[in-house]
């Protein structure tokens, strides 16, 4: 798999009828190794090993109904109270965040309401704080330890 703009961790990958598959901690399972997966995984070790995000606060591949449409988020990071904290959509390091991207994070918000969004090729990471009330997205300098967002 490429390399990623992220911090190494030691994975865990076992292959198996000549597909591989990677460790997913929050689902407790293996998942298919896709390039994508391979970002969202390693997304999810920088959140939770260096910017201290708890990992019982995370949910991945998470079902979402938008305009009687059935979609799914990659990651979301919720409050302790159970309220929609962060929406991270995750994309393989060969797709280019751009503008179809942001749309499509920005169309799953308008459901979840989260407070910050992050996007993520595992090469370019982006977060924004959004503004219900005018309708913006605030871009951030770099991705928040988690204390920052509840603090």
């Amino acid at each position: 798999m490429q390399a990623l703009n992220l911090p190494a961790y030691n994975c865990n990958i076992k292959h198996s009828d000549g597909n591989s598959f990677i460790f997913d901690p929050v689902r407790k399972k293996f998942v298919l190794l896709t390039p994508e997966e391979w970002v969202r995984q390693h997304f999810l070790h920088y959140l939770t090993d260096h910017l201290a995000y708890p990992r019982s606060l995370i949910s991945m591949e998470r079902g979402l109904q938008y305009n009687q449409l059935q979609k799914r988020t990659d990651l979301r990071v919720y409050s302790s109270d159970g309220d929609p904290l962060v929406l991270i959509e995750c994309k393989a390091a060969s797709v280019k965040i751009g503008a179809e991207t942001v749309k499509q994070a920005s169309v799953y918000n308008q459901t979840l309401r989260a407070p910050y969004v992050m996007l993520t090729n595992g090469l370019e990471h982006y977060c924004w704080k959004v503004d219900f009330l005018t309708s913006r997205f605030e871009p951030l300098q770099e991705i928040p330890v988690f204390g920052a967002l509840v603090g």
